[in-house]
């Protein structure tokens, strides 16, 4: 019997770009949303867009193309899922300061990225031993997944990401010769804002991997792959391998942080209420609340409804 595809259509999208009336962009694209219902996050920045939003195919069809309107957008990417049911709750079009947040609005990813190497091209690039290889996610991301032999920066936040590379600078540039870096992350894009940085500082050699690992997991086969683990993603997926095919992890819905086979089986896992990684940093009464969120959402699925007090994944922080 053949699965019915889900009716949601959920994408991610960012494009850097410069944007000059921002306040125009943000009302006319709001408006796009609202009237063909779709639903999520989208920023705006004088750097670009970045977002994530869901909606009936042909409402999405719709925001694309006002969105492919916009100066600089004409051919950008989308990355999609599909959903059995709005995973949000309302539509936000907000004006920020940087479309993903390094705490450098000055870097400029659109005059400065690095350069762009394919999927099909990224293994023979990191196979260089000379070449760097670096990691721009977050710690709980890394941890459940990553490019065999990539540096961990053990980073909290991107924010953090600066502050890691002023202080190992040194490590870097220990050699001969310029380093060669190459980054990657979810889906491209704070890699390649990581390079803009990296070449304001003076490295010139420096590579991103276009389009992500969701892009290379799509695209390269699992016997050619140089990746080993999962990847975390910002959706109900939790986690994806080869071919995005869904992963093994679960979202704890206590601290948001991807629960994978080991932590469920720990006597502190308990589902929608604690996880390992924060049951010890949480109240009784905390708890208890959770328990009571999760018994209503278990409810509301059984109904076939989001239940408004769902915790919902992460918003397209890549």
């Amino acid at each position: 019997m053949t699965q019915a595809v889900p009716p949601i259509r959920v994408i991610a999208v960012y494009r850097f770009t410069s944007f000059e009336d921002l306040a125009s962009i943000r009302d006319t694209l709001d408006a796009a949303c609202r009237s063909k219902d779709v639903k999520g996050t989208l920023l705006l920045a004088r750097e670009g867009i970045n977002g994530t939003i869901a909606g009936s195919d042909a409402a999405i069809a719709a925001v694309l193309r006002h969105i492919r309107a916009l100066p600089g957008c004409a051919d950008v990417g989308v990355k999609e899922a599909r959903a059995a049911a709005m995973p949000f709750h309302r539509l936000k079009v907000r004006i920020k300061r940087e479309i993903v947040t390094m705490g450098r609005p000055d870097i400029d990813p659109v005059g400065e990225a690095g350069r762009y190497v394919a999927p099909e091209d990224w293994n023979a690039l990191v196979d260089d031993p000379d070449v760097i290889l670096i990691d721009t996610r977050n710690d709980y991301e890394v941890a459940i997944g990553s490019f065999h032999g990539a540096v961990d920066p053990r980073t909290k936040s991107f924010r953090d990401f600066p502050e890691w590379f002023e202080r190992h600078r040194g490590e870097l540039q220990a050699g001969e010769n310029p380093p060669r870096i190459a980054m990657f992350c979810t889906g491209g894009i704070r890699c390649e804002k990581a390079t803009a940085y990296l070449k304001r500082q003076g490295l010139d050699e420096v590579y991103h991997l276009e389009g992500g690992i969701l892009s290379y997991l799509e695209r390269i086969s699992p016997e050619a792959s140089r990746w080993e683990g999962e990847c975390f993603v910002f959706d109900e997926r939790v986690s994806v391998g080869h071919g995005l095919e869904q992963g093994s992890h679960e979202l704890c819905r206590a601290c948001r942080m991807p629960v994978g086979e080991a932590e469920r089986k720990s006597k502190l896992y308990m589902a929608g209420i604690s996880c390992p990684a924060c049951h010890d940093q949480r109240s009784d009464e905390q708890r208890r609340g959770y328990a009571e969120r999760h018994r209503q959402s278990t409810l509301a699925e059984a109904r076939g409804v989001a239940h408004v007090g769902a915790r919902q994944p992460g918003s397209n922080d890549d």
